[in-house]
């Protein structure tokens, strides 16, 4: 019932106690085992991005490699391509984001590709040496890259080594264990955020899910039972949306490759309607894949691609989802309409009609 503390500016040490603790440690960047590694910056907090907008400053440069293909590698080709930069990414899977099927991720890389930014899917980074003028980078079976600003952005790791050291239970790659309550294995202990394993609310198993919206609702359901209420965290669910110059992609729940690891029978539709009615002007297509059970007809998730509406759309399919609406009761949501805004018929309803034309056999 107490922790230690260092002060970091003098290393005086003292002790606190507690009734009860919450650890909200948050992750950080993976960091390989490669050689040369300490030469590349990586980005996690605004320090590290306040650090490679000083190197940018001062050393102007004009090439850059990104090692890795999620969100943060994405936002950091997007900055440093605005800036003019030569901008190439390496990403072991052969596609881009992860969240998405290799269908869909597909509009991401004909947008990365059509702003100038160089793609090297399917290779794998094996360390970096130091160069004239930058870092070299070395590819597997491929010639070495060299670039003057090298980012690492392969992913997050739960920064869980005080965890461990206290002797909690750990799960999935390190994580803190929690129930519902958000509860360790130790009384009065609580944990929160990235640095703890949830449980998927689709699938029912235990993934790693670093997203701000799940962290923030698990520190209020933390905060409730500390003190003395009884709230319980149902799940994530993964919703998330990305800006990719002037495109947006969002996800929710599961992609196809997800629901077969987890041996769900799945089905799609994919459709591509304009984001409002066809007669307003300034409609964008929307590329959309919805996917459900087979014969249940449970919804397991969404992939939109597009412009404008993109956000919105995701948003009411994945509150179908977490209120366990079927994907033919998408059909029924009466959603708000006007030109300028949706069709009268609007693309989640679209998704509805065409998944029960395939319940009723109108259409195979």
């Amino acid at each position: 019932k107490a922790v230690s503390v260092r002060k970091l500016s003098t290393g005086e040490t003292f002790e606190e106690s507690y009734d009860k603790l919450l650890l909200s440690p948050g992750a950080k960047p993976t960091q390989p085992e490669l050689p040369g590694v300490g030469q590349v910056f990586t980005l996690r907090t605004v320090e590290d991005t306040l650090r490679i907008h000083e190197f940018v400053k001062t050393h102007h440069p004009r090439s850059v490699v990104l090692a890795g293909g999620g969100f943060i590698s994405l936002e950091m080709a997007e900055n440093l391509r605005e800036l003019g930069m030569e901008v190439t990414m390496v990403q072991r899977p052969k596609q881009l984001m992860n969240p998405f099927d290799p269908e869909m991720a597909s509009f991401i890389h004909a947008k990365m590709r059509k702003k100038g930014v160089r793609l090297l899917l399917g290779h794998t980074v094996e360390g970096f040496e130091e160069a004239p003028g930058g870092v070299r980078v070395l590819l597997k079976g491929a010639e070495p890259l060299e670039a003057e600003l090298v980012v690492l952005a392969i992913g997050v790791t739960p920064d869980t080594q005080l965890a461990k050291e206290a002797g909690l239970e750990l799960g999935v790659k390190g994580s803190i264990a929690v129930n519902d309550r958000m509860e360790t294995s130790v009384p009065d202990i609580y944990a929160v955020g990235d640095a703890v394993q949830v449980q998927h609310f689709v699938t029912g198993e235990h993934p790693l899910i670093s997203l701000a919206g799940p962290a923030n609702k698990q520190g209020r359901i933390a905060a409730d039972n500390i003190c003395g209420g009884n709230s319980r965290y149902q799940g994530s669910q993964g919703s998330s949306v990305v800006k990719v110059f002037d495109m947006t992609a969002a996800a929710t729940g599961i992609n196809e490759q997800a629901a077969r690891k987890a041996g769900i029978e799945c089905d799609k539709v994919y459709l591509s309607p304009a984001s409002h009615a066809g007669y307003y002007p300034g409609g964008r297509l929307l590329n959309m894949k919805v996917l459900f059970e087979k014969n249940t007809y449970r919804l397991l998730g969404a992939q939109i691609v597009g412009s404008e509406g993109v956000d919105k759309r995701i948003d009411v399919l994945a509150t179908a989802i977490r209120a366990g609406l079927t994907a033919l009761d998408l059909k029924d949501l009466d959603l708000a309409y006007a030109p300028p805004y949706s069709s009268a018929k609007d693309p989640v309803n679209m998704a509805g009609f065409m998944i029960e034309n395939l319940a009723n056999g109108t259409v195979r």
